[in-house]
């Protein structure tokens, strides 16, 4: 008995790295209710950290950390998960070091499920210096070389891979889709995304073409590192693996970019999810999210990169987007803009420093059930570090809990009743 307990012992590991591999037994997505006529649905994410209710708003904590905010109060504000970013944690404190302390979410101690963006979207910022990608005007000029004014270019683009200078000193790196693969199974999230060329809404149309099969074949490798790795590190818990469709506003190209990475299997894995990223523009995002859910497979989670802002949350969730995430909350939190039912509040201006009420008055975030307006007005004010944490904490709960609401209404069948609701009171003019 001893004996085959010793044989059962020795080959458990091997038996886990098959079972993980070949049925992905440690990540699942289950569909639940669907919204009439449309594309919008509630799911579950399951992963080794937990599970994710969708629709889904997850916040960013880009270098292990929400800015000012504690893991623990971001549990408690209703978030289910966290995104970190591969590039900034390869350069600091590097992805190795994660990997030796246990993972992301052990390195910051965050109980819960994690996602790790491939850098791909750095690769536009750092080589272009446009950040707010969903802000562009694509009428405004187009070329294939571009770069934003008083920008200097950081990283360049090749069929192999991207060089990039650190932003933090200057050194030189090369990121390819093995790098970023190898990169992101350190830092040890449970969702990763393949590494992508994010172009932006200035490119030519010859440019997002050329893009986009470069996107296609660096898909086809990160599926074929993904698969290596995951075999020689079978003792860890298995990491899903995203596929981002590009294609920027050209509806063949968008569902070409779905349809291929839809169907594409390398070392007989495919893709367990998708994300839905690069140029965008805000009147045709709900295009371009029907375009691509169309053509996607119903049965894996599809994760809309970079979306924040409540309109352009109930156009995602309503065109099909199962999860979201943005650095928008926490960055407008920090400059003292807090959301309300209303719309967004300068919690700094004079009108505030009377108040002697939460930002609001129903809300059951930590802020708003112990500090008042004129509290938080007179911390920005003051300019005392505690205020962007208070600003930050309420921000996210009203983004998250929002994301919740829609998915509740889903359940009910009452999503468009509260989404006119909402609509009209907060963008009243």
């Amino acid at each position: 008995s001893s004996g085959i307990n010793n044989v059962i012992y020795l080959f458990l590991p091997i038996i886990r790295g098959w079972l993980t591999t070949h049925m992905g037994s440690e990540f699942k997505f289950q569909v639940g209710a669907s919204l009439k006529n449309r594309l919008g649905r509630t799911g579950q994410i399951s992963t080794p950290h937990g599970v994710i209710k969708t629709p889904a708003f997850i916040p960013v904590g880009t270098k292990a950390t929400l800015k000012s905010v504690l893991p623990e109060s971001l549990k408690e504000l209703g978030s289910q998960a966290v995104l970190a970013n591969a590039y900034h944690l390869y350069l600091q404190p590097g992805s190795e070091l994660i990997d030796r302390a246990g993972g992301l979410a052990k390195f910051m101690n965050w109980n819960g499920p994690t996602f790790t963006d491939s850098g791909g979207f750095q690769v536009l910022s750092l080589g272009v210096g446009f950040k707010k990608v969903i802000a562009m005007d694509e009428n405004t000029f187009q070329a294939d070389d571009v770069i934003a004014d008083d920008k200097q270019r950081l990283a360049h683009v090749d069929d192999d891979g991207v060089t990039f200078k650190s932003h933090l000193d200057g050194s030189l790196h090369r990121f390819t889709p093995e790098v970023s693969m190898q990169v992101q199974h350190h830092i040890g999230a449970d969702i990763i995304f393949a590494f992508d060329e994010c172009t932006t809404l200035h490119n030519t149309r010859s440019y997002q073409e050329k893009a986009l099969e470069r996107t296609r074949l660096w898909a086809q490798r990160c599926l074929a590192e993904h698969d290596r790795l995951t075999k020689e590190r079978s003792d860890k818990p298995y990491q899903a693996l995203f596929g981002v469709i590009q294609g920027a506003q050209y509806e063949e190209l968008r569902r070409k970019s779905a349809k291929d990475l839809a169907t594409m299997s390398q070392s007989g894995i495919s893709f367990d999810g998708f994300g839905i990223g690069g140029a965008l523009d805000k009147q045709t995002l709900g295009d371009i999210l029907k375009w691509v859910n169309e053509e996607l497979p119903q049965d894996k989670p599809r994760h809309f990169l970079g979306i924040g802002e409540p309109d352009d949350l109930f156009v995602g969730v309503e065109n099909g987007a199962d999860t979201f995430d943005c650095v928008a909350p926490s960055r407008q939190a920090r400059t003292s803009s807090v959301f309300t039912k209303d719309g967004r509040v300068n919690i700094s201006n004079a009108p505030h420093k009377d108040e002697f009420f939460p930002i609001e008055k129903d809300c059951t975030c930590y802020t708003c059930r112990n500090y008042t307006r004129a509290y938080l007005c007179h911390l920005f004010r003051a300019k005392e570090m505690v205020a962007a944490t208070l600003a930050t904490i309420h921000n996210q709960h009203f983004i998250v809990g929002l994301v919740d609401q829609m998915r509740e209404s889903i359940e009910k069948g009452t999503f468009f009743e509260f989404k006119d609701a909402f609509m009209a009171r907060y963008y009243k003019k």
